[in-house]
């Protein structure tokens, strides 16, 4: 850990050292009048949660980024996440408002310095506001740890063209994203869960909007025998997202990252599912035909640009009614809304968070800073764009208000 990250994490480990001190101070406070004996045990459990952050700290900057990492590392770093959302996220929330306690009390000791009468200097009501809130989120974070993430929700939605061919009237499509299945490790019965679910609705089209995997290829191998039963009546399509290219891992040498990508490729159309990169294809209904578009990832930076829209649009007729499959949502604002005649587009990336609010009539993510579009449908003239939250889970091994989803796209005729 010299120089560059090392020092990055060190800081931050000190931040949350500093953090750690200072909630212990306030919990003190609270705890004053419990029985010693217990005020031990319960001192002796807060403190062994930074000293398992920080071994864990050493053993994921060891092996970041290693090829040969696999499951250990998977479960290694899940845990890590888990633990630091499960406490560090609460402990963040308590701290603000111990804060504002403070500053109360702060306040009332100056003003005692200059009055004859004192006001007696024990306001609590913060810390207790805090402690709430804290303990509330902790639990909900648990829930979205041990269920949440496998608590799949299926969204129907309709949407309605004048310009959809009549055949396609009622023409069902199931939208799934995101899937990062290495952190499905040795849990295929999740995965499998997902697939029947799927199944059931019988869809006309599957379409996956990318990120197959967290980074390697061979994550897949363990979960094809159970993909290749997801049944679509027309097909199976997908495009790459951008943990499918394998830019987070310390490649050798360039020709191992293509040789993992080529693999990626031939491990999915083994699964069944025909792989859109900057390409068209045409559905067919009784001589009635939609247009199916897909791009490679096109992401705002750090994010990779290697989806070239106007190779897919090569040869498509453009008054045929056109799908497109883009995996990062702000190419729709970039290079499709207003700029082309694309009836829908379709997309993932943001996966909610994995943590906000999503109600009937009211939605809040604090993604929604970096993506205006980052859950459900969103309109622009006769244009639209959904935004898939992920059926999967990435970093965080969990989701809070923001359930895995499995989107039900109904074509409507609206003439």
């Amino acid at each position: 850990m010299h120089g560059g990250p090392g020092k990055f994490v060190f800081v931050i480990l000190a931040v949350f050292f500093l953090l750690d001190i200072y909630v212990f101070r306030g919990l003190r406070a609270v705890t004053g009048n419990w029985n010693t004996t217990v005020k031990i045990i319960a001192g002796t459990l807060y403190w062994l949660v930074p000293v398992f952050m920080l071994f864990m700290t050493f053993f994921i900057m060891k092996n970041m980024g290693s090829i040969s990492s696999g499951k250990v590392f998977y479960r290694t770093f899940y845990t890590f996440m888990g633990v630091m959302v499960l406490f560090y996220v609460p402990k963040i929330i308590f701290s603000v408002f111990e804060l504002g306690n403070d500053l109360v009390n702060g306040f009332i000791f100056l003003i005692n310095k200059f009055r004859v009468h004192s006001i007696e200097l024990n306001f609590q009501t913060l810390r207790y506001v805090g402690l709430t809130l804290s303990v509330l989120l902790f639990f909900f974070t648990t829930y979205g740890i041990l269920h949440g993430r496998y608590h799949y929700k299926t969204n129907q939605i309709s949407l309605k063209y004048a310009n959809l061919p009549g055949n396609f009237n009622n023409f069902k499509i199931v939208q799934i994203s995101d899937w990062h299945i290495g952190s499905y490790y040795n849990r295929p019965k999740r995965i499998e869960e997902a697939v029947n679910r799927i199944n059931l609705l019988k869809p006309d089209l599957i379409l996956f909007t990318g990120d197959f995997v967290n980074n390697l290829a061979s994550e897949l191998e363990e979960f094809i025998p159970i993909l290749t039963k997801l049944d679509a009546k027309y097909g199976k399509y997908s495009i790459l997202g951008n943990h499918d290219y394998g830019h987070y891992v310390q490649w050798t040498n360039e020709y191992e990252k293509d040789k993992n990508l080529q693999k990626l490729k031939d491990l999915q159309k083994e699964a069944g599912f025909v792989l859109l990169n900057n390409d068209n294809t045409v559905i067919e209904i009784n001589n009635e035909k939609i247009t199916l578009l897909g791009v490679e990832n096109w992401g705002l930076p750090p994010f990779p640009q290697f989806g070239n829209l106007k190779k897919a649009l090569n040869s498509v007729d453009s008054s045929s009614f056109k799908i497109l499959l883009s995996h990062d949502p702000s190419h729709w604002n970039a290079e499709v809304k207003g700029a082309t005649n694309i009836d829908l587009t379709l997309s993932g990336h943001t996966h909610g968070m994995q943590f906000g609010v999503i109600l009937k009539n009211f939605k809040w993510s604090p993604v929604k800073l970096k993506y205006p579009e980052w859950a459900g449908l969103y309109e622009y003239n006769n244009q639209k764009l959904y935004v898939n939250t992920g059926i999967g889970y990435i970093g965080f091994p969990g989701r809070v208000g923001v359930r895995p989803e499995i989107a039900v796209l109904n074509l409507l005729s609206d003439k």
